[in-house]
Order: C-alpha cells, then structure tokens, then sequence
C-alpha cells in the first residue's frame, strides 16, 4: 500500500531550482534602483560572499538531500500515523503548507535560542547590509546542524514530496522580504503575513528588534507566541550580528560558530559547561563574561528606564518632586520636553 500511493504520486517540480533565474534577475533589478537610490544599499564583495555562500549551500543542499528524502520515505513508509483519503488533493498541499510554516516558525526561533542550530542559521545574518542577495546567503552546514528534525513530524502524514514541494514555496516566499526597496504592505496583508518590513527587524541588531519576527510566511505564528515586533520609523534597523565578522572571507563567513563551538566545549570546565556551550543560546558563557540577547536586551531596557525618568516633566512645587532622586552634582531636574 505505501509503495503503491508513493509511485502514484505526481511529478511536483524542483521549484527553487526554476526559481533561480528569477531570484538573479531580482537582484540585478534591484541593483539598478540602489544604484539611482542609494548606492550604499549594496556593497560589491558583500554581495559576492552571498551570492558565493548561496551556490555553496546549493551544492552543499543537492549532496545531502538524497539522504533526507530516503529518509523521509522510509518514516513515511513504515510510521505514519494516518493515510490520507486521496493524498494528493489540493486542500493536503494547502493544510501541509500552513504546518510545514509553523514547523519552519518553530526551527528558526531554536535557530537563534540554540548555539548548535544558530552556528548554521548565523551564515544567513552574517551581511551587514539587507537586500535580495542576503536572501541567498544561506548555509552550507544545514545537515550537520540537523535542522531538518522540525520537519520530520510532517512526514508522519504527509507524502515526504509534498513536505519538500511546499518547504520549496516556503524558501521562494522568503526571498522577496530581504528588501528595503519595500516600505510598508497594506495594514490587512501586514497583519497576516511576513513582509519586507517585519523581517526587516528580524535581521536588526538593535536590542529593541533582537529575536523578534521569526516568520517564514505568516506572521500570525509571532503575533500568538508573544515574538513580535513592529518597524518603528523612528528606529532604523541596523544590520548584521552582534559581533560582526570583519572580512569577507568566505570560509570564516561558513564555519566561523562552529569553530568558535569547538574552542569553547574544549576550554570549558566540566561536561555542564562543554554541553552548555552547544545547547545554550549564542553568547551564553559559563563565567558571565559575555552577552546573550538577554542581557543586550536587560540593559537597553534599563537604559531607557532612566531616560524616560530623567526627560519626564516635573513641577518643583510638588512634594514628591521635591523628594525625587537629584543629579549626580547635587543639582534638581528641571522639566525637559521629551
């Protein structure tokens, strides 16, 4: 019976291969409006190194997907949990759509909470600039990291070529959010979907827009889990990693956290700390003595705190005022209009 329904299955195309002209010409388009816009948009050996990391995890991508597709035929065969009436019908490939995004939405937030998962994701982030080739600036190890466990629930239900074909979409969807090119979406499709303006945050360092914006397609996953984060105007994201590479050297821009890993579980004092360093989030340290979004996000919070206090207006003729903290020279607040 398995083996009957996986050979009637329909020959469901390598979309992101054929999407692959399209994305080039993308990219070259949107070169030409940076060039009349704002140069600085793109950046010659920034975009190389994408366009250079892309092909890589394109080659890296076709050795190792006859493995998980074997893999994936294999738990469908023998462990699925249910077999569903004409498979192949285009409600399945939409109810495995809406999943499968849910399951990326669930891997991308352990992609930036797990150090081991975040040592493949960190390629994509390494650019400090954001535009349509940052979207193929992918990773080479995504095998090693084994990221494609978020999928494998999926292949207890659905046929592993419809799980690929709608991961495909999924991938090609995510492409066109890397712009700034884009403003802002109609109010109704922003509250829905992913856009260029919310995956903009997702790609800033500003503490405010750290882990935020997770999304692949729908954006409804953050508003419900609690991650997400509007663009404000009056905040610009800042592109890149908290601590940015520095080079362009493709070999570093591909293995950098996974040699900054190893160093770290080898120096590590006892099996905690070592299994710390791979399950923790990106900066934990076993001494304190880095930063991890948390204690970026902790002392920007405080800091903002105290503007606030300091810039409210107040009246000396109150008492409480009267009473309130003074400055460090002694001196009172006076009113300052924030």
């Amino acid at each position: 019976m398995p083996q009957r329904m996986l050979m009637t299955a329909p020959h469901l195309p390598d979309i992101v291969s054929l999407a692959v002209p399209g994305f080039v010409l993308l990219v070259l388009a949107e070169m030409l409006v940076a060039r009349a816009r704002d140069k600085s948009r793109y950046e010659p050996k920034d975009t190389l190194t994408s366009l250079a990391l892309g092909t890589g995890s394109t080659v890296a991508g076709a050795i190792t997907a006859g493995l998980i597709y074997a893999m994936a035929t294999w738990l469908y065969g023998h462990f699925r949990i249910v077999t569903l009436p004409n498979p192949w019908a285009w409600y399945w490939f939409a109810l495995c759509f809406v999943i499968d995004d849910f399951a990326y939405y669930l891997f991308h937030r352990s992609a930036h909470r797990v150090r081991w998962f975040w040592a493949s994701h960190v390629i994509h982030h390494s650019s400090q600039h954001y535009n349509l080739s940052t979207a193929l600036r992918q990773t080479w190890t995504g095998f090693l990291s084994i990221a494609f466990i978020f999928r494998l629930p999926l292949f207890l239900v659905f046929p592993p070529a419809m799980v690929l074909f709608v991961g495909g979409v999924n991938l090609i969807y995510q492409f066109w959010i890397h712009t700034e090119v884009i403003g802002r979406m109609p109010r109704w499709f922003e509250a829905v979907m992913n856009t260029p303006s919310h995956h903009r945050v997702h790609h800033a360092t500003n503490p405010r827009y750290l882990d935020k914006n997770y999304a692949g397609v729908f954006i409804v996953w953050d508003r419900w889990l609690g991650t997400f984060e509007p663009e404000r105007d009056d905040e610009a994201p800042r592109y890149g990693i908290v601590k940015n590479l520095g080079s362009f050297n493709l070999i570093w821009a591909a293995f950098h956290e996974w040699v900054g890993i190893a160093r770290d579980v080898w120096a590590a004092p006892g099996l905690e700390a070592k299994w710390n360093y791979i399950a923790k989030p990106p900066g934990w340290s076993h001494d304190g003595s880095r930063e991890t979004s948390e204690t970026i996000k902790a002392l920007w919070e405080a800091r903002e705190r105290e503007r606030a206090e300091w810039t409210k207006p107040i009246s000396s003729s109150l008492g409480e005022d009267r009473a309130a903290p003074r400055r460090p020279d002694g001196s009172a607040r006076t009113a300052v209009t924030p």
